[in-house]
């Protein structure tokens, strides 16, 4: 973006000073009454200048999937909308568990990117909110 770099990922929630990672929403781990304690919540964060500190793990990352500004802002500005599940449980009895993939699908496919045209990485696949696998191209 003109405006800067950023990342958009789902971490453990470390501390109260989500402001300082681009935090724009909070989800359940494991039980949805557990979540009282910040242990068992996850965060998303839009983060402007973010570090992903294990990005050197990531397969096939990080992607350009767009030059396009106002796709990419589309896309940003989508974030904070992603559905909250609870991460590693199949609340929508789909087969299986709400991660950090299908958080990442839900906001590309959401925001209207022609994921034809994406390269992505081979073999990928995440479960989205429909229920529906999202598949992309090898």
């Amino acid at each position: 973006m003109p405006s800067g770099r950023f990342v958009i990922e789902q971490t453990p929630v470390p501390d109260g000073l989500g402001d300082r990672r681009g935090v724009v929403t909070e989800g359940a781990v494991g039980s949805r009454w557990a979540a009282r304690l910040r242990v068992f919540r996850y965060e998303i964060r839009r983060w402007r200048n973010g570090v992903i500190p294990d990005i050197s793990e990531a397969v096939e990352s990080p992607r350009r999937l767009t030059a396009d500004p106002d796709v990419a802002q589309r896309l940003l500005d989508l974030v904070p909308s992603v559905p909250t599940l609870v991460w590693g449980r199949d609340e929508l009895h789909a087969g299986e568990m709400w991660n950090s993939n299908s958080i990442i699908a839900w906001v590309l496919l959401s925001s209207g990117l022609d994921m034809t045209q994406a390269l992505l990485p081979a073999r990928g696949r995440a479960r989205m909110a429909s229920g529906n696998h999202c598949r992309f191209p090898s």
